[in-house]
């Protein structure tokens, strides 16, 4: 009896030891490892034990796996022996005839040292070592390293052969965990964050808006040319005066003959400095400076340095050479704080807002340009292509020119064009409809059309052919108003 009470207490230590490195495993992918360099910055001789060790992750690791399958094969060798000795009595004082006795209790001490190990060396220091992971590797960071050490050639042939596979596999193999998150985590973070109520939903709305604007291009934030309010060079600064009356705004762009020759750029203050006396024979040529030309691929970042540094409009060139629109330092403020309004600005409807249901489906109203990234927060995700838009997306789903009443359908949603100006979807109702009754509509082949026309002073786009959808139907709009 004593031999078995012995090699069970050896199993149930071996168990522990398992457990260990169990922790130590999960502790050390789990840790935070800003968090812990922190922590050793300001003195804490564990957490540089810890640091020490996430140097050499996948060593460390390997040596944890080492320890794991050295103490589960003992832990077997023990245990199952001992319980079946210790349970061959109790099993033949109930009845089990001598034969089955010992079979019996084999099989029941696996059973019992397999859950034993299972719960107490796996689950617990698992679950532990995920809750608490610095604390954890606070606590193993210092004898991980003295087993590493211990078991080094060992653990160096076996990391050295496993390499080798991964290698062979086209893989690189990493000694240490990337502990910087990628945007997407950071998004999924602040998202969570809201509705936990650990921050302001407009906090996480303007931490969200910014991660975004590092993607954004020229071409995401500007005012397209269908929207510009512009002058020809032959006007006069009487007339800079008016249209400010007309629009409420103070800069504007200057074009020789078409829009798609900008020359320079009038402020309001440059009409006011001309005498009362000469404003009506003054070109706005001759007191417009000249103009910051930017291409539609800027990143957003590279813009606004600019924006800061030389004027505070630019105007945005198409691949063609021409004028795609306008963009302004207040283009790329709404971007992260949403719509800035003040006294001279027309009073809009919001670019995507919520409407009475229609037969219990949820609706929201969006203008034709609402970007199709912001349709993601209502669960709309527009498939790829050629636009930014709502009304490029209509457009290009159509083939053509929308008219009042048109229809897309998407999975899970149904668009229906509402208002039509321009030559392009002005308002549109967004229907979640949820796939319920709903068919989409037929696949079609698509048609290639011009790469270039600019008659009615919209800008052309390039054919896209995908078998199923026709290209964008040439919309300059993109986003934005124009501002001052």
């Amino acid at each position: 009896m004593t031999v078995p009470l012995l090699l069970l207490a050896a199993a149930l230590a071996l168990i522990l030891a398992n457990g260990f490195f169990v922790a130590a495993e999960f502790g050390l992918v789990a840790v935070d490892k800003p968090a812990v360099e922190r922590a050793a910055a300001e003195g804490d001789h564990r957490a540089r034990r810890v640091l020490e060790a996430l140097r050499e992750l996948s060593f460390q690791l390997s040596g944890t796996q080492l320890g794991i399958t050295i103490t589960s094969l003992v832990v077997g060798m023990l245990a199952e022996p001992a319980m079946a000795a210790l349970l061959s009595g109790p099993f033949a004082s109930v009845g089990i005839p001598e034969p089955a006795v010992h079979t019996c209790a084999v099989i029941v001490g696996m059973l019992l040292a397999s859950a034993v190990q299972m719960v107490i060396g796996e689950l617990v220091p698992k679950n532990w070592a995920i809750s608490r992971p610095l604390q954890v590797t606070r606590f193993v960071a210092r004898p991980q390293l003295l087993f590493s050490a211990v078991f080094k050639p060992m653990i160096t042939l076996l990391n050295t052969s496993a390499n080798r596979m991964v290698r062979a596999l086209g893989v690189e193999p990493t000694e240490e965990l990337a502990s910087a998150r990628t945007p997407a985590e950071l998004v999924s973070l602040a998202r969570h964050s809201a509705r936990a109520g650990a921050i302001e939903e407009d906090t996480a709305d303007l931490f969200v808006r910014t991660l975004n604007l590092a993607e954004l291009t020229a071409i995401s934030v500007m005012t397209p040319r269908v929207r510009v309010s512009a002058l020809e060079d032959t006007a006069t600064a009487a007339d800079v005066l008016n249209l400010t009356r007309a629009t409420g705004l103070s800069r504007f762009p200057v074009y020789r003959e078409r829009l798609d020759e900008v020359v320079g750029v009038v402020h309001l203050k440059d009409a006011l400095a001309v005498p009362p006396a000469l404003r009506d024979r003054r070109p706005v040529g001759r007191i417009a400076v000249p103009p910051l030309l930017v291409p539609e691929t800027l990143p957003v970042q590279e813009l606004l340095e600019r924006l800061r540094h030389e004027q505070p409009m630019a105007v945005v060139v198409d691949e063609y050479g021409g004028t795609a629109g306008v963009v302004t330092l207040e283009d790329i403020v709404e971007e992260l704080v949403g719509e800035v309004r003040d006294e001279h600005d027309a009073v809009d409807l919001p670019e995507l807002a919520p409407a009475p249901p229609e037969n219990g489906h949820p609706v929201w109203d969006a203008d034709g340009s609402c970007r199709v990234d912001l349709l993601e927060r209502i669960g709309l995700h527009a498939p790829e292509g050629p636009y930014e838009t709502v009304a490029g997306l209509v457009a290009d789903v159509l083939g053509r020119i929308p008219e009042e009443g048109d229809t897309v359908v998407l999975p899970g949603w149904r668009l229906r064009v509402r208002e039509v100006a321009h030559h392009r979807a002005e308002r549109v109702r967004l229907v979640r409809i949820g796939g319920k009754g709903e068919v989409p509509a037929p696949p079609r082949t698509a048609n290639p059309r011009s790469a270039d026309s600019r008659t009615d002073g919209t800008r052309g786009t390039g054919t896209r052919g995908t078998g199923t959808r026709s290209a964008d139907s040439g919309s300059a709009d993109s986003s934005g108003q124009v501002r001052r």
